[in-house]
C-alpha cells in the first residue's frame, strides 16, 4: 500500500515493486519464523525440496499485479499452509479494502 502511496513508481515498474517486495516479505518472515518448512511463492523459481517436504507454504504475493499497479482495489494476498500435502490453513487479503479471511477460528471479541 505504501508503494502506492508514495507515487514514485507507475505503471507496471510499480507492479513489479509491488509483487518483490510483498514476495521478500512474506518470505523472510516464513523463513524465520518456519526454518525447515518449504515455500512455493509464485514469484520465485521452484524449489523441489518442497516435493519432499511435510509443510509447505504457498504464497501469491500480490494477486492482480496490473490491478495494483493501475490503482484499483481489485487485488489480493494469499497464504496457505499444506501438512502432509493437505491444505490445514489459508488466508486471502483485500488490502484496499481492509479485509483479512482467514481460516483461523474467529476470537472472541
Amino acid at each position: 500500500m505504501q508503494l502506492r502511496a508514495d507515487g514514485l513508481v507507475q505503471g507496471r515498474g510499480l507492479g513489479a515493486l509491488g509483487d518483490a517486495t510483498a514476495n521478500a516479505f512474506l518470505t523472510r518472515a516464513l523463513r524465520e519464523l518456519r526454518p525447515e518448512d518449504a515455500i512455493l511463492s509464485e514469484e520465485e523459481v521452484d524449489d523441489p525440496a518442497r516435493l519432499i517436504s511435510p509443510r509447505v507454504w504457498i504464497i501469491d504475493p500480490l494477486d492482480g499485479t496490473r490491478e495494483y499497479s493501475e490503482g484499483r482495489d481489485d487485488w489480493a494476498v494469499h497464504v496457505a499452509l499444506t501438512v502432509a500435502g493437505e491444505p490445514v490453513a489459508g488466508a486471502g487479503a483485500l488490502p484496499s479494502e481492509g479485509l483479512c479471511f482467514s481460516s483461523a477460528a474467529p476470537q472472541p471479541h
